[in-house]
């Protein structure tokens, strides 16, 4: 706690990032001595005049101990990049925030994480498609990390929170205010199942560059992150790009070709990105089979009131035609016959989210189990056409 109150006062000066805390780290060993190095000292550790003079001048400013209480004030806590509640994967990003700031428990449990993030304007498929896709990941005990914007941000939160999942909003401003202030409730609400995080102080607001520098935090922290919509302008494109930099995983869920919310998410299935129908296939991708196992055994994917392993009662015949499916496939074909069924009549009766629907629809199609007939209505392929790949 002694030495943490200095990274903290450090972090309040601008020009230290985290490149020169390392050197100040490495040359020091201790930020309390950097904190009272003169200047000679600090130019010698590293640091350009400019920046020395920076903290020089930050002492007659800033008091540590003062900056401490004005976080248990706030209800605030701090830990650097060497403490045990830092984020273990954001430490291996290239510019790792030197002090993180959270209202909240960090849990080691979140190292198993996933962010949700895309466009704050979501059509209607698209909030179901996040509702669907953060309470199943929640479910299946995924901590579901986002941005606490509007749209697909705030849904994803939701939803994590409803299902009684964890869930991690990473925000572009200091922890003393709410941005944006629609979101006051569930910024309080996250806090309870998880953690605010920013790496800035207190009395920072968010400006225009806070928010793709945010971003870069989101994708750190996680495994690999979900679009759900994003148009070719969308603030989302930068958490993508740094999840792609930093090596991480990246999902989208494909839209209509004729809706702007899904113009980027369609381009980057085209360039790569992994196309999401429902969260196994996230699991799956991060080698996380056991979990996504666990989650359809215990019934976090729910089709209708019902798990998917319970819906419909399969004969051998069905059985043998439906082995290659996964279950929540192999439960929609089952409503489906030699007779057209309309995509909504579809819903009614799977009481599936039509997300859901038209995704299994579209793999179904792939793999040769279904045929649409024209106006959305669907038929079962017939035997034939199966094997022979009609």
């Amino acid at each position: 706690m002694n030495e943490i109150k200095y990274w903290v006062a450090l972090s309040e000066i601008p020009q230290l990032g985290a490149a020169r805390f390392r050197r100040l780290e490495s040359y020091f060993g201790s930020l309390e001595h950097a904190w009272r190095a003169g200047l000679s000292e600090l130019r010698r550790a590293g640091l350009d005049s400019r920046t020395a003079q920076g903290v020089v001048e930050g002492r007659q400013r800033l008091n540590p101990d003062d900056a401490m209480e004005s976080l248990a004030r706030a209800g605030v806590a701090a830990v650097n990049w060497n403490g045990d509640e830092y984020p273990p994967r954001l430490k291996q990003i290239s510019d790792p925030p030197p002090v993180l700031y959270y209202i909240g428990e960090i849990k080691p449990e979140d190292e198993c994480s996933v962010a949700v993030v895309g466009t704050r304007r979501p059509t209607k498929y698209g909030k179901k498609a996040a509702d669907f896709l953060s309470r199943d990941l929640a479910s299946a005990g995924i901590t579901v990390v986002s941005g606490l914007a509007l749209g697909i941000d705030g849904v994803a939160h939701h939803a994590a929170l409803n299902c009684g999942g964890r869930t991690i909003a990473v925000v572009a401003g200091g922890l003393d205010s709410v941005y944006p202030k629609e979101h006051a409730g569930l910024f309080r609400q996250v806090q309870g199942q998880g953690a605010v995080i920013s790496e800035h102080p207190l009395g920072m607001r968010p400006d225009p560059r806070s928010f793709p520098r945010r971003n870069r935090l989101i994708s750190g922290m996680t495994l690999g992150t979900v679009v759900v919509e994003a148009d070719e302008d969308s603030g989302t494109r930068w958490t993508v790009y740094q999840a792609l930099e930093q090596n991480r995983e990246v999902f989208c869920v494909p839209g209509e070709i004729f809706s702007s919310a899904s113009r980027f998410t369609n381009r980057m299935i085209k360039e790569g990105a992994k196309l999401v129908a429902d969260y196994t296939d996230i699991l799956e991708e991060l080698n996380l089979p056991d979990v996504a196992s666990a989650g359809h055994n215990s019934g976090a994917t729910s089709y209708g009131g019902q798990s998917a392993n319970q819906a419909g009662t399969a004969g051998k015949g069905e059985r043998e035609e439906t082995e290659e499916l996964d279950a929540g496939e192999a439960a929609l074909l089952a409503y489906l016959s030699g007779e057209p069924v309309h995509v909504d009549d579809l819903c009614r009766q799977s009481g599936l989210p039509i997300a859901s629907v038209t995704s299994m629809l579209t793999l179904l199609e792939l793999k040769g189990k279904v045929e649409q007939v024209g106006s959305m209505h669907y038929i079962k392929a017939s035997a034939a056409e199966v094997k022979y790949g009609g």
